[in-house]
């Protein structure tokens, strides 16, 4: 574990968290840069394939996430102050979320199993399995929306 990760960080509440601490609590699932539809009347999220231009798909990493502001300037950046508002779309399986909801981390988490590779041999995370927005119209975007991928 880096230096300046605290060891089991992640059992600690959210807000005392330091910034490399907080971004480690990241699976690595990809399934935040999906994009989402939310049914206006009810609040209801519906996932899809469709991932922001930035990901890549074969990682489900962001290309570009120090600077994904100036290209998506839309972006949402997740923090303790700002999770309570995102919490209703985030993936079931968000550490980020869990934690927020007293919950403890998944045993394929990579902080668990020390092995960033845990996440997509669990079969959560979206690497090989999304679009890009640059290549689904808009108005086709229902006819992609899938469940989230589970353990």
């Amino acid at each position: 574990m880096a230096a300046d990760l605290r060891p089991k960080f992640w059992e600690l509440p959210l807000e005392s968290l330091t910034h490399p601490e907080w971004e480690a609590l990241c699976d690595g699932c990809g399934k935040c840069c999906l994009n989402k539809l939310e049914d206006e009347e009810t609040g209801e999220v519906a996932l899809t394939n469709i991932a922001c231009r930035l990901l890549d798909g074969a990682t489900a990493r962001c290309r570009h996430y120090a600077n994904r502001h100036a290209h998506v300037p839309e972006c949402i950046t997740l923090t303790p102050r700002t999770i309570e508002k995102h919490h209703y779309w985030l993936p079931q399986t968000c550490a980020y979320k869990l934690r927020f909801d007293g919950q403890p981390l998944p045993d394929w988490h990579p902080l668990l199993t020390g092995d960033p590779e845990s996440v997509h041999r669990a079969g959560v995370s979206i690497r090989g399995r999304s679009v890009s927005e640059d290549l689904v119209p808009e108005d086709e975007w229902e006819n992609h929306i899938i469940e989230e991928p589970l353990p």
